[in-house]
């Protein structure tokens, strides 16, 4: 909602100058923790913005809380709702309503939320020390390790399923800078400033909350809950009330000392996180199996396939029981030659898993498990030489140039540890086994297996998983 909302609000000019959002400017985060004391933010006593290089700040807590706790407020006044924003900027001029349109009409009409935030966020740049959300911006990030940061250079290190999730984000950032053109509440030169628009597009997708489901498609940014790192064990949710107030609560008892965490997303997808937010989680437990060669049929999604569920486990190199299915559904069932005798084991199979019968579908898994795994192996093996193909590339390049790059690297890294311990599980496997005879049954028709070998996997964006 507009600042000029509530007479409650500290109103006074900012005095500090022009917002400096080079990538090398420092936060400024006291006059911040007073801005928000004055205009109204209450938290709870221990609870504290620490930082160990002067960039990365996070809300820990110094004294135990009970879980159930508010530790948060921050009243709807001070919070940037992408609804009120829609009525305060669309009342400014017309041409606002026609970048929404825009949006649309190119396919985005989903980010237009997001968009109304972002060009809240240039205008009030514009206005610089007079804007009431200046001690807020300046509070704000410069340096981004996303996607939307990423040089071309950096593109060519990615990984096939991170590179897509990686240029969706900068699709995102390009349709917004081509809509904003028919804006007339920025200035010309501000429209091209891509330093600028990448901070105000950065701003607005990591730090923006989204509603929870049922609570509608609002997306707000919330000064002091933002604040709030991503966790794989969580210990804060944040919530707003039917009046638009923010507020965060503890989920668990937190003991003093401790960082207060929220999940930015699915911890078993780190290279969506890494995408969006710029970090490598390592404490995600698995990654995805990036196989992006499979169709996304219904049927293809009732037997798992989905990248919360399709995991390769970091620790353990063990694979889901949705790899299992789906590449002996997708992959293995679907090129074996019919048999009069057995009958169509595909759709046995399927039958098998919507129904509930396990002991059909152990028969059935067991008969084609040689299959299965050297699928599943194929698919590995061709992945570890992308990997380190993709190593190759960064010999020699200097991290001041590509200062992504070490962040890139070891999300490659965490990739790289989960797939080799998967590679020697499988080899293992594989070297038991001895060969498709004995992986095929009498009943299920196994040994029919035409033992050919699996195309090379190719990935397609078209089939990438996202949330």
């Amino acid at each position: 909602s507009s600042s000029s909302s509530s007479s409650s609000l500290n109103m006074e000019s900012c005095g500090f100058g022009k917002l400096d959002i080079d990538e090398n400017a420092p936060r400024s985060l006291p006059p911040f923790e007073s801005w928000c004391a004055e205009n109204g933010v209450q938290k709870m006593d221990g609870v504290e913005l620490y930082s160990e290089d002067g960039m990365d700040y996070q809300a820990v807590t110094t004294v135990d809380i009970p879980a159930g706790s508010t530790v948060m407020y921050i009243p709807a006044e001070l919070c940037l709702h992408s609804s009120s924003l829609e009525q305060e900027l669309c009342a400014m001029s017309p041409t606002v309503q026609q970048a929404a349109d825009q949006l649309t009409k190119i396919g985005s009409g989903n980010s237009i939320p997001d968009f109304y935030i972002f060009l809240k966020l240039l205008i009030e740049y514009e206005k610089e020390d007079q804007s009431f959300y200046f001690p807020y911006l300046d509070s704000f990030p410069r340096l981004y390790f996303n996607a939307a940061s990423m040089t071309d250079f950096c593109y060519e290190c990615l990984p096939p399923l991170v590179f897509s999730l990686s240029r969706m984000e900068r699709v995102k950032l390009e349709n917004f800078q081509q809509v904003l053109q028919k804006v007339d509440l920025v200035s010309a030169f501000n429209k091209q400033n891509m330093p600028l628009l990448k901070w105000a597009f950065n701003a607005v997708y990591t730090r923006a909350y989204a509603d929870k489901e049922g609570q509608g498609s609002d997306i707000t940014l919330t000064p002091m809950a933002d604040m709030f790192n991503h966790g794989t064990d969580t210990e804060v949710e944040v919530y707003f009330d039917e009046g638009g107030n923010g507020m965060a609560y503890t989920t668990v008892d937190v003991p003093a000392n401790s960082p207060l965490r929220i999940s930015y997303g699915c911890p078993t997808n780190p290279s969506f996180l890494f995408a969006r937010y710029g970090f490598m989680d390592d404490t995600s437990p698995a990654t995805f199996c990036k196989m992006m060669d499979i169709p996304k049929t219904p049927e293809n999604v009732d037997m798992g396939m989905d990248f919360s569920k399709m995991l390769f486990y970091h620790d353990t190199g063990d694979i889901s029981q949705e790899v299992m299915d789906v590449v002996l559904y997708a992959k293995v069932l679907a090129n074996i030659k019919y048999s009069p005798e057995v009958g169509d084991v595909k759709q046995q199979f399927y039958d098998a898993h919507m129904q509930g019968d396990e002991a059909t579908k152990a028969a059935i898994h067991e008969a084609y498990r040689f299959e299965t795994i050297s699928a599943i192996k194929r698919h590995v093996d061709t992945f570890m030489e992308q990997l380190i193909a993709l190593e190759g590339k960064s010999e020699g390049k200097s991290f001041e140039e590509h200062p992504r790059l070490p962040v890139i690297l070891h999300h490659n890294q965490f990739v790289k540890e989960t797939f080799s311990k998967v590679k020697q599980n499988l080899d293992g496997a594989v070297a038991e086994m001895g060969g498709p005879a004995n992986g095929g049954g009498d009943q299920w028709g196994g040994d029919e297996w035409n033992g050919g070998e699996w195309p090379a996997e190719e990935y397609n964006q078209e089939y990438a998983y996202m949330e």
